[in-house]
C-alpha cells in the first residue's frame, strides 16, 4: 500500500519550505523590530483549558488525544454500551491538539502572571489543529502567526500593530487595504436603530453587503426580526461615503445620542490621526460592516485585504477586554493580530512576488574531480563559510555534465572548480552559472564576488 498523509495535512518541499520561510523569517523580524517577544507553548493542552472556549462548534472541532497505557481502564462501560460519546471523551480523553493560539496564551498569561512584566507583548508562530471537514483554502493543520500586547488600555497599541502590519506588506511587496471598524460603533448602531439585543443578528447581515448588494441584506434583517422602521433607520449608517475622515465626522452626527457609539468614533479618529501622522504605504478604509468575532472584540477591529488577489482577509485582529477571564482572571484587556501565513503565502505565489534569490540552498558549489581536488576543496569551502558564504561539495567525482546539471537544477549561482593546475595556484575558477563567464581567484577574491 502506497503511503499517504491525513487529509488536510501537507507536506512541503525545499521550495515550497524556501517560500514559507521566507514569510516566517519577514513576519518574525518586524514583531521583533517592535519589542514584541517570542514566547511557545505545547502542541497538547489539557482539555480542560481547550473546552468550552469556542463554543459548541468549536469543541467539536478539537483533536482530542487518547490517554496513554490502558485508556479503557476505569472507563464506565455502559457509556460505551449506550455510545454516550460526550461523557466517554471526558474519561478517554485528558489532552487535545491546541485549536488556536489565542486560549493558550490567555493561559499562559494566568499561570505565568508573577513572572510576566506588563504591559506584556507577546509573539507566536506555531502550528495549530482542527477536525474540520477538508477543502480548498481550509486545512486541519496549519500555522498561526500572533502578536498581542496585553495589560494596557492605550490607544498607541493599535496605532503601533497598524505600523507594524504596514511593514510587514511593504517588505513582502503586498498591496494591502487596511480595514478598520470598532465594536462600539456597532453597538451604537445597534442601539440608535431602537434593536440593541439583536447586534449580532444585525453585524451578520451587514457583514454581507459587499456580496449580496443592499436591498439582500435587509431582507434578511427582516428575517431576523428587525421592524422596518430600524431597517430604514439603518440604511444612512451603511450608505456613508468619503474618506474614512468623513466618514467618521458623518457617524459622529449619526451617533450623537449614542454614548457607547460616540466612543468608538473618538477612539476610531484617535487611531487615524496618530497613524496618519507617522504615514503608511497601505490603503486605510472604515468599514462599518466590518464585525470579525463580534462577540470576542470590545474596540477597535482590523482587517487587511490583499489589492491585487481576490481571497479572504490576509490578517485580522482588535481590541479585547477579558482575555484572561474564562481563567479566573478578570480585567486583563489587549489588542492583538493575526497574519494568515497560507492566504499569505497564496497571494505571493499568485503575484510572483519572491525574490529570486530565495530557491538556491548554496552560492557555490565545487566540482568533485577526484579526492586530492575534493580535499583542496574542502579547504577553499572552509573559508567561504566562515564568511557565511553557503557553498557545498558534490560528493561523488562523477562526469563534470551530471555535475553542472545538478547545480542547474538547484539554482546554484556559481560553481567552483579545483582541478590540477589550480590546486598548484591555491586558486580556484569561479564559473557563473547565468553569465556562462570563467575568473581564475583566489578564495579571498572569490568572497567579493560571491558576496
Amino acid at each position: 500500500m502506497k503511503p499517504s498523509i491525513p487529509k488536510g495535512t501537507r507536506d512541503f518541499s525545499p521550495a515550497e519550505m524556501a517560500r514559507r520561510n521566507y514569510i516566517f523569517n519577514t513576519i518574525r523580524s518586524v514583531f521583533s523590530l517592535f519589542g514584541y517577544q517570542p514566547i511557545e507553548t505545547p502542541a497538547m493542552e489539557n482539555l480542560s483549558t481547550l473546552m468550552g472556549k469556542y463554543g459548541e462548534e468549536g469543541d467539536k472541532l478539537l483533536f482530542k488525544i487518547l490517554n496513554s497505557g490502558d485508556f479503557l481502564r476505569g472507563v464506565d462501560r455502559e457509556l460505551i454500551d449506550n455510545n454516550a460519546l460526550s461523557k466517554l471523551t471526558s474519561q478517554l480523553c485528558e489532552k487535545g491538539l491546541r485549536y488556536d493560539l489565542t486560549v493558550p496564551f490567555a493561559r499562559f498569561v494566568v499561570q505565568h502572571r508573577n513572572e510576566i512584566q506588563f504591559p506584556f507583548k507577546r509573539y507566536q508562530i506555531q502550528p495549530v489543529w482542527r477536525a474540520d471537514r477538508p477543502q480548498k483554502g481550509r486545512y486541519r493543520e496549519f500555522y498561526q502567526c500572533d502578536a498581542d500586547v496585553v495589560g494596557s488600555d492605550s490607544l498607541s497599541n493599535e496605532v503601533e500593530l497598524l505600523q507594524l502590519i504596514d511593514e510587514v506588506f511593504r517588505r513582502l511587496g503586498i498591496r494591502i487595504v487596511i480595514k478598520l471598524n470598532n465594536r462600539k460603533i456597532l453597538a451604537g448602531i445597534a442601539e440608535l436603530i431602537g434593536e440593541p439585543e439583536k447586534i449580532v443578528d444585525i453585524t451578520v447581515a451587514i457583514d454581507k453587503l459587499d456580496k449580496i448588494g443592499p436591498e439582500a441584506v435587509n431582507a434578511e434583517l427582516a428575517e431576523r426580526g428587525l421592524s422596518a422602521d430600524a431597517i430604514d433607520a439603518l440604511a444612512p449608517l451603511l450608505s456613508i461615503d468619503g474618506s474614512p475622515e468623513e466618514r467618521l465626522d458623518k457617524l459622529s452626527v449619526l451617533l450623537s445620542t449614542s454614548e457607547t457609539g460616540s466612543k468608538g468614533v473618538d477612539e476610531l479618529r484617535e487611531i487615524l490621526g496618530a497613524v496618519r501622522s507617522l504615514g503608511l504605504h497601505a490603503e486605510l478604509d472604515l468599514d462599518v460592516s466590518l464585525a470579525r468575532g463580534l462577540n470576542y472584540y470590545t474596540g477597535a477591529i482590523i482587517e487587511v485585504k490583499a489589492k491585487d488577489v481576490a481571497i479572504g482577509s490576509i490578517t485580522g485582529g482588535g481590541r479585547y477586554d477579558n482575555l484572561t477571564g474564562v481563567f479566573g482572571m478578570p480585567g486583563v484587556s489587549g489588542v492583538g493580530i493575526s497574519f494568515g501565513a497560507d492566504r499569505i503565502y497564496d497571494v505571493l505565489n499568485t503575484l510572483d512576488l519572491y525574490p529570486s534569490s530565495l530557491l538556491s540552498g548554496s552560492k557555490v558549489l565545487f566540482l568533485n574531480l577526484g579526492s586530492n581536488e575534493a580535499v583542496a576543496s574542502m579547504q577553499m569551502m572552509k573559508k567561504l563559510r566562515a564568511e557565511g558564504v553557503s557553498a557545498e561539495l558534490y560528493p561523488d567525482a562523477v562526469k563534470m555534465k551530471k555535475q553542472m546539471s545538478y547545480a542547474d537544477s538547484r539554482s546554484i549561482p556559481f560553481v567552483a572548480i579545483v582541478g590540477e593546475s589550480e590546486m598548484a595556484e591555491n586558486k580556484m575558477t569561479l564559473k557563473n552559472m547565468m553569465t556562462g563567464e570563467q575568473t581564475l581567484t583566489t578564495v579571498e577574491n572569490a568572497l567579493e564576488l560571491l558576496k
